[in-house]
């Protein structure tokens, strides 16, 4: 990078600094100055500080939600990386809170509907402007509909009409309300659509297409019931900083779009074509913009180049719940050491990783213990302490037990040693 100075012409000398530069490292030598290494250490740390930011507020939304958070944690990775995402699951099964929650954290604005098949598109894109209507004019009202929404939550999307549909492909693809002689752009980071199985109706398989990454629910098993009942009784938090947190969004969207891929892209290639060997179906469209899900991840672990660490997203682009199973055994041994420091339940649950397993326990255990001062001493607390101590034993030979998580388990440790 070379630094440079403008007259008033537009005639372009060089500065002081660079010829002072150029004097040390001759042109042509590739020598970063002080101050583009000064540069770059602040857009590291700016990067990482997002990063960091966004990874607490989704870990926010997510607490007291039971096993819901990998739903939080892919609706952030959708946001930044600008793609969209499908939730499949039975109803009653916490879909639309997982998505309100983290549209509460991440602030701006939010529209959620539920579509049926009488749904108008009045309904969600807004009203005819009457006055301009005299006038002779179509245009239409959109203020706090969807066009003009920032996340945005769609139940029962394969419901809506041809004309809801056809309206609605177009907003997704491009970012751009066209409709009579309104054409607005619009501000949507991602739009979540729910539904409580896959469409059936080939005429569908265009508009699902859309939805880029997948996540497939099921009711809370069995063995956390109780959990989920105390979870149930307990008000759900204020968000803790209401203050709007789409400017960190764009920041890491756009250093996502920025992101070096070089390094990763022929494991990309390899883990594709394994996939498609495998039987999982994967359109050149899917197989494209899964780069942009493998930046997003990068970028909010605090990274300007994507590495094999960021490939636990590729079975979320899988069409169905089977396939995505097969996808991540199928890659196995391409994700063993994936992981994400702002997205730790879902990095685990895709690649099934040890290194994700460390992260998202060492998440856990710092919670448990940061709870644990806040509370008095008593049998519950210890009983969760020594259930984490158990769960970071039984996944971890001692000798292999990572540094960081061996602090947050001496930690514990201590914790539930009589004093």
């Amino acid at each position: 990078m070379t630094e440079t100075s403008t007259n008033p012409t537009g005639a372009v000398h060089p500065t002081d600094a660079t010829r002072q530069a150029d004097a040390v490292h001759p042109v042509g030598s590739v020598q970063p100055t002080d101050a583009v290494r000064r540069a770059d250490a602040t857009c590291q740390g700016t990067l990482a500080g997002d990063a960091q930011l966004i990874g607490a507020a989704v870990a926010a939304a997510g607490r007291g939600m039971i096993d819901r958070e990998t739903v939080a944690e892919v609706v952030t990775l959708c946001a930044v990386a600008g793609e969209h995402l499908l939730v499949v699951g039975a109803p009653g099964t916490a879909k639309s809170e997982a998505v309100r929650r983290v549209a509460g954290q991440l602030g701006g604005r939010y529209f959620e509907y539920l579509l049926g098949r009488f749904t108008e598109p009045n309904e969600l894109f807004g009203p005819v402007d009457l006055r301009l209507l005299r006038e002779g004019r179509v245009e239409f009202e959109t203020a706090g509909m969807l066009p003009e929404a920032d996340i945005a939550f769609l139940d029962e999307v394969f419901l809506g009409s041809t004309a809801v549909l056809n309206t609605l492909l177009g907003l997704l693809n491009e970012r751009v309300f066209r409709r009579g002689r309104t054409v607005l752009a619009s501000p949507l980071r991602v739009c979540v659509g729910a539904a409580n199985h896959l469409p059936d109706d080939p005429g569908l398989a265009a508009f699902a297409d859309r939805f880029l990454a997948r996540v497939f629910v099921e009711p809370v098993a069995d063995a956390r019931l109780e959990e989920l009942l105390e979870a149930g009784r307990r008000p759900v938090a204020a968000p803790a900083s209401p203050g709007d947190l789409l400017g960190a969004v764009d920041r890491l969207a756009a250093a996502a779009r920025e992101c070096d891929l070089d390094e990763v892209t022929p494991l990309l290639g390899s883990a594709l074509r394994r996939l498609r060997g495998a039987g999982v179906p994967l359109s050149d469209r899917r197989a494209v913009r899964s780069q942009k899900l493998v930046a997003a991840a990068a970028v909010l672990d605090g990274r300007t180049t994507a590495s094999a660490r960021d490939l636990w997203v590729l079975p979320l682009i899988a069409p169905t719940a089977d396939t995505q199973a097969l996808a991540r055994d199928t890659l196995a041994d391409l994700i063993e050491k994936a992981a994400n420091r702002s997205l730790v339940h879902a990095a685990e649950e895709l690649s099934r990783s040890t290194a994700a397993r460390a992260e998202l326990l060492a998440r856990t255990g710092t919670a448990l213990l940061a709870e644990h001062r806040g509370l008095p001493a008593g049998r519950d607390s210890r009983l969760r302490l020594e259930a984490a101590l158990r769960e970071i034993d039984a996944g971890f030979d001692p000798a292999d037990l990572p540094s960081a998580l061996a602090g947050i388990r001496a930690e514990l440790v201590a914790a539930v040693t009589p004093s």
